[in-house]
């Protein structure tokens, strides 16, 4: 079957000793399911093939297409008891700065009104993917979404042929990032000076770098693909943060593309308590951090079905590679011309902490640059002493 679907078989007996046996099947949540690579259709009594019914097929794409990830169903007809059980309803309350009510109906109603949970015909509950994704106490009592927790991996050295440590953060995003965040740190070795900037130990990637990069991974992750979930995985020399799902732009024009998000009611919720902006500045504080920081600039990469950004850990210039050199170059001039200032000779120096004496290095970096097809002179009339650079998309 295509995509593998998770079911299960209940065994039980009635208070007349009857044996029962219910087989509970995973519903379909963004593509009809192929088994032996044909989707099948019941018409009446019959099983049919489903390209034979046009029209059904229709109508299940639309279905598809309407129900967004988070507002479909994780958990079904859940008594109220077992809501809270579920729930980190306390966080939520505490995370919106809301007092916690008094009574079982004001907490489900305030979730309701979130649409972590939906009213059943019968006064149970049915937990949205959204309630859960965000508040899971456990992500585990969730069977599809157990792959989903974030895991986070330590290797010795700069391969994964041997782990120090494996953690699986399995609460729900919105209640488990500050533990996650927390954890991480608690990981990272620190740098007792880095370049000219700092005179004291600091943590070898900026905070603010970190808890960017992981609110992206989680926010912008492709929920449809199965079997994967957001990864941090820690080495001796860098970090690498991954999440299912190939980029909505380009991963060369993160710096100045328009925010998009495949998961609006995640995004929209994980702004309100201040864990993202969808401002599309993220990437930008990520790039000013590594450079405040001194460090060589970050990557940002797509794989076939995966994003992935990775941090290096503080490198000398005359250390980093030319390709290192040019992919700091250019995010460089990226940023300045966001944030509506030039790249020139001067502010690749300050960007390197390179002495003015040594411009002709920078001169040398930026011509590389140049011939990479990444950045371009403005103006080529102008002054030399006045040469300034933007990025290669700009028209």
């Amino acid at each position: 079957m295509t995509p593998k679907i998770d079911f299960r078989f209940y065994e039980f007996e009635t208070n007349q000793n009857i044996p029962i046996v219910i087989l509970e099947i995973q519903a379909a949540t963004h593509t009809p399911v192929q088994f032996d690579g044909k989707e099948h259709i019941r018409v009446g009594s019959y099983k049919k093939n489903l390209n034979e019914f046009k029209e059904k097929e229709r109508k299940l794409w639309r279905i598809f297409d309407k129900t967004a990830f988070e507002y479909r169903i994780a958990a079904e007809n859940v008594i109220s008891e077992n809501v809270l059980k579920l729930i980190d309803y306390p966080a939520y309350f505490d995370l919106t700065n809301q007092s916690l009510p008094e009574g079982r109906e004001g907490i489900l109603e305030a979730l309701s009104r979130e649409r972590f949970i939906t009213k059943t015909v019968n006064g149970n509950w049915d937990i949205t993917n959204l309630g859960a994704i965000l508040f899971a106490k456990k992500l585990q009592d969730f069977r599809h979404l157990t792959r989903k927790a974030v895991r986070l991996i330590h290797y010795r050295g700069n391969s994964r042929v041997e782990t120090i440590r494996e953690i699986e953060s399995n609460k729900g995003y919105a209640a488990g990032y500050e533990g996650l965040i927390d954890y991480l740190k608690a990981m990272l070795p620190s740098n007792e000076e880095i370049g000219k900037v700092f005179r004291k130990e600091v943590p070898m990637y900026p905070d603010l770098a970190l808890r960017e990069l992981v609110a992206n991974a989680i926010i912008h992750q492709d929920f449809s693909l199965t079997g994967t979930g957001p990864m941090i995985e820690l080495f001796e020399t860098r970090l690498e943060i991954t999440n299912p799902g190939t980029p909505l732009v380009d991963p060369q024009r993160f710096l100045d593309s328009p925010p998009q998000s495949r998961n609006e009611a995640v995004a929209s919720f994980m702004r309100r308590i201040n864990i993202c902006e969808e401002r599309g500045t993220g990437i930008d504080k990520v790039v000013f951090q590594t450079e405040l920081y001194q460090l060589p600039a970050p990557i940002f990469e797509q794989t076939e079905m995966h994003t992935k950004s990775i941090l290096f850990a503080h490198k000398e210039y005359k250390e980093m590679e030319t390709e290192e050199r040019i992919r700091a170059c250019y995010l460089h001039c990226c940023l300045k011309y966001v944030n509506r200032e030039s790249m020139n000779n001067t502010s690749l120096r300050e960007r390197f902490k390179m002495e003015k004496s040594n411009s002709a290095m920078a001169s040398r970096v930026i011509k590389q640059t140049i011939d990479a097809n990444f950045i371009r002179l403005y103006d080529s009339t102008a002054n030399r002493n006045t040469w300034r650079y933007v990025p290669y998309w700009v028209k």
